[in-house]
Formats: structure tokens, sequence, C-alpha cells
């Protein structure tokens, strides 16, 4: 099973778009989990297990866990696991990689293999020669940066190249490398123009979407832009609204409200 047959299967089983970042803060972690060995994880793990009924994916920020030294990747390593143990949900790491061949060979080894991500988030600056060893994976997921959620992305993205922006070049390359059903995009819910775009010109790539909430992109706009024909294949990402939903003890609580209003109002737009 290639990835997009995963990523529609596990989408279809949740009845569910919605991805959850998992982008944790130390300084806004709420008190209840402070006495924890481990208060990371012990957030991580009671989000997870509180949002799991309405997430078709799971999103952590490599960064956030690569600040904290050792212990944090090893927090990165138990949360994915814990994601995998405990809900039927994919892990996308977000880890904006790209670089030669010989070195994305050894981010495959570490992100895939060790880490065990059922998808990662890469750049395309240096071209399909130098994320080979990404996207020879058949079963495991390539998004691919296109037209990222940041005021300033029009910088390059915007670009013209014959005529046309650079980050529709750069869907259209990634289109073409599908060759094994595993590549995807990543395009902002801040752009639903650019976005639709970007879906007319790759009908068949899965899309994650992030930008909605904290950096104020429209979810019913992006989903209606970013789904198939079908109502399917993009993930709607949220991480801060959920995460920080509450500083209280009902922090786990409040993350599931808005995870449930989230893909509630996901359902009642993409079909519409």
């Amino acid at each position: 099973m290639n990835f997009l047959e995963r990523l529609l299967s596990v989408c279809r089983q949740q009845q569910s778009l919605l991805c959850v970042g998992l982008d944790p803060d130390p300084g806004r972690l709420p008190s209840a989990v402070r006495h924890h060995d481990d208060p990371i994880l012990a957030f991580n793990q009671a989000i997870v297990e509180a949002t799991a009924p309405w997430a078709a994916a799971f999103k952590p920020n490599i960064a956030f866990y690569e600040a904290l030294g050792p212990s944090g990747l090893q927090t990165l390593r138990q949360t994915v696991n814990f994601i995998h143990t405990h809900t039927p949900a994919l892990v996308i790491v977000d880890a904006k990689r790209g670089d030669i061949a010989h070195t994305m060979a050894a981010y495959a080894r570490a992100l895939l293999d060790e880490l065990q991500a059922d998808a990662v988030t890469l750049h395309p600056y240096l071209g399909s020669e130098a994320l080979a060893p990404f996207l020879e994976r058949a079963e495991r997921g390539c998004f691919v940066l296109c037209r990222t959620s940041n005021p300033g992305a029009g910088e390059f993205q915007d670009l013209l190249i014959d005529g046309r922006p650079l980050y529709l070049v750069v869907a259209e390359h990634v289109r073409d490398w599908n060759r094994h059903g595993n590549c995807g995009l990543v395009v902002g819910a801040t752009f639903p123009q650019e976005l639709a775009r970007v879906r007319a010109l790759c009908p068949e790539l899965p899309i994650l979407v992030p930008g909605v909430g904290a950096q104020q992109g429209d979810l019913e706009a992006a989903v209606r832009a970013g789904v198939d024909s079908s109502g399917e294949r993009i993930l709607v990402n949220l991480s801060r609204t959920i995460l920080y939903a509450s500083a209280g003890k009902d922090f786990a609580e409040a993350a599931a409200r808005v995870a449930e209003q989230t893909c509630t109002a996901i359902r009642q737009t993409r079909f519409r």
C-alpha cells in the first residue's frame, strides 16, 4: 500500500481531514503536567488521547524537540510511538529537509527508519535527485513545500518562470515525481486562491494545509479550495489553537472540543 492509499484509508476510517500539530512550547505548558518527569511527553500524550477521535494525522515539528537537546529527541521518539500504538492516525514529521543525496539518505534513515515517521516535509530547492532517498519509499509520504503560509512567502514563490509563478512550477514538478504514489504538497491556508490553482494543476496529490488558526487562514475557504472532486486529499493542520485551547486542568478536554469543532466544520464544508 503506497502512502496515498494509506492516507485515504485513515481519513475515511476517521471521517476526518484534520491534522493536529504537536509543537510544544515549554513556557506555555499547563501547570497540570509540569510535575511530570517529562512534562512535554505528558502533554503530548494527553493531547493525542483527547483529540484522536477527530484526527487523521499528527504533525510534530522537529525543531521544538531538537531545541531541547537529546532529551527532546527522545520525547519525540516516544511521542511518535505513542501515536502509533494508541491511534490509527499517521505521523507527519515536519522537518523540512533538503540536501545533497548522500545527506538525504542519512535523513531518510533517521526520520523514516529510526523515528518511524509515516511522512515528512521536504523542500524542493535541490531537485528530485536530492529527494530520491525519500521519493523511492512508496509507503512513506513526501510533503514538498510549495506555497507556504508565512507572510514573506511570495519573495521567491511568486517569482515568474516563463510567465508562471515559481510555486506552480514546483507543484508541476512534484506531480511528475509522484511515480510511487507518495508525494504531496504544502500549501498555506492563508493563500486560498493559490491553493485552488495548485489543486487544479495537481488533482491527484494530497495537500497539507497549515496556517489555519494562529496564522488566521480561513478554514472554509481553504477546504473549498483544497479538496479534490471527491472532497478528499487535503489535511488541514491546527497546532496552537488546539494545543493551548486552555491553560487550566481542562487543557486536554478543551483541545478535544476545538478538534471536534474543527473536524465538524471541515466535514460540513468539504461536501458543499
